[in-house]
């Protein structure tokens, strides 16, 4: 039988893997909503199939019709990219029953680590440090409120099977907490399938670190270094960099070891990553992992030079890794910054709507992932990301200056989008000495709606 890939997800993801199916010589088949007949990723795929209607419910979240796609076209195997389905264990089990190569961890796994309350569990198990909070699922609003009390606020109610900033909240009293439960359980039950949630304690402004492995069949596990996560707007990151201008070379071992450790604990293959907050004081603590390729692999990939999703789709077609972790090597620095079709000038208020015009940046060291281009409708049912700009340079000095290049000749018309708003980050002080936390955003906007005002 030959090899054929069917990706179950969209946009830009949606094209990064189908351009490392074509790197390697494997087929590939692209499945789409209404919404997204004129995607990009339909007209690159060898071939294309409608999943259903505009909202990720009746399409991309909709299991029966993701297999039928991937039976009816002749794949032996799934990608799920990430969102979607992604850290499904129920989809991933359906996948494997039906005798498809699902790429990303087994069944079994997601459902020990890619739940998040049993994966503190596991980790705490296995002596990595965790932040304090409920010891699984909490089922009711007066449990939590129970735990909270005990650990004291503020807390985080977060989505057991959550991911992408979805489905958390931070409370900081018990007067809020039954309505912010409430919410979050219902956000995770639209977002992912699964309600449940758990609880943990809210630490103040760490930094967000993360640590990518790659593990194959062969009991082979690397790590890549870490990604530096701290910018964020409400939970959700807005600009990664590696490696981190907080990590030196002792904490990166450390935790990097942490996360080898974790991964051969649990029996883990494929691509994966360890997130942890770290304090001012370089004490870290784990608090998820995620079990499939993340939004900002490129600076990774970027400052190590291995091509995380051909490393994906080679190991589910168990091939051993030929990467040692003495090969690893972090060369220079790169940032990204995830370009969303939003108003930073109304409170970041989504923008969908048709591209009129658009000029990309280019240049030595300048990577563009998006599935953009003019003309293109964006659509208003899924997330608001537009692109990625990732730049590579010799040093963090140079990588932002070529950021701020990047950023100042990328021009879309049409909608608003948030280029302007990580053009001035990259002037910002703290930013450029390093010295953000994931307060950093609040701060920074209070800044600029200041200045507006004056």
């Amino acid at each position: 039988m030959q090899n054929k890939i069917l990706i179950a997800n969209r946009g830009e993801i949606a094209l990064r893997i189908i351009r490392a199916c074509k790197e390697i010589g494997i087929p590939c088949v692209a499945v789409y909503s209404k919404a997204d007949h004129d995607s990009l990723h339909v007209k690159f795929a060898d071939e294309a199939i409608c999943v259903g209607e505009n909202y990720s419910k009746d399409s991309y979240l909709n299991i029966n019709r993701i297999i039928s796609a991937a039976l009816s076209t002749g794949c032996n195997a799934i990608h799920p990219g990430y969102g979607f389905l992604s850290e499904n264990e129920k989809f991933a089990s359906i996948v494997e029953k039906c005798n498809i190569k699902f790429i990303g961890p087994s069944s079994e796994v997601i459902a020990k680590i890619g739940n998040k309350s049993m994966a503190r569990k596991i980790a705490k198990e296995a002596g990595i440090p965790v932040v304090e909070g409920s010891d699984g699922i909490v089922n009711t609003a007066q449990e939590g409120v129970k735990i909270a009390n005990r650990i004291g606020y503020p807390v985080l109610i977060k989505a057991s099977s959550g991911g992408g900033g979805k489905g958390i909240r931070i409370v900081r009293n018990e007067t809020e907490f039954v309505t912010l439960f409430e919410q979050t359980k219902f956000e995770a039950e639209a977002n992912f399938g699964d309600p449940a949630v758990y609880i943990e304690k809210f630490v103040e402004n760490p930094r967000h670190i993360e640590i990518q492995i790659l593990a194959d069949s062969f009991g082979n596990v690397i790590h890549l270094g870490e990604r530096d996560c701290s910018v964020q707007r409400r939970n959700q990151k807005m600009i990664e960099e590696s490696p981190s201008p907080f990590v030196d070379e002792a904490l990166r071992e450390k935790m990097g070891s942490a996360s080898v450790a974790l991964a051969k604990a649990i029996g883990y293959e494929n691509a994966g990553t360890m997130e942890f907050i770290v304090d001012k004081s370089g004490n870290y603590y784990f608090i998820e992992m995620n079990t499939r390729i993340q939004v900002e692999h490129p600076v990774t990939e970027m400052v190590t030079g291995i091509d995380i999703v051909k490393e994906q789709i080679k190991i589910a077609y168990q091939n051993e890794m030929t990467y040692k972790q003495e090969d690893i090597k972090l060369n220079g620095h790169s940032i990204e910054c995830r370009i969303n079709a939003e108003d930073t000038t109304h409170q970041f208020r989504p923008s969908p709507g048709l591209i009129q015009n658009v000029v990309f940046p280019g240049g030595n060291g300048v990577r563009l992932d998006t599935h953009i281009y003019n003309g293109y409708f964006v659509p208003p049912y899924y997330d608001s990301m537009v692109a990625k700009l990732i730049v590579h340079a010799a040093t963090r000095r140079e990588a932002i200056k070529k950021m701020r290049c990047a950023l100042e000749t990328f021009i879309i018309d049409g909608i608003s989008t948030n280029i302007e708003y990580q053009y001035l980050i990259m002037h910002n002080p703290d930013f450029v000495k390093g010295t953000y936390n994931t307060g950093f955003i609040r701060k920074f906007t209070a800044l600029i709606e200041g200045e507006r005002n004056e």
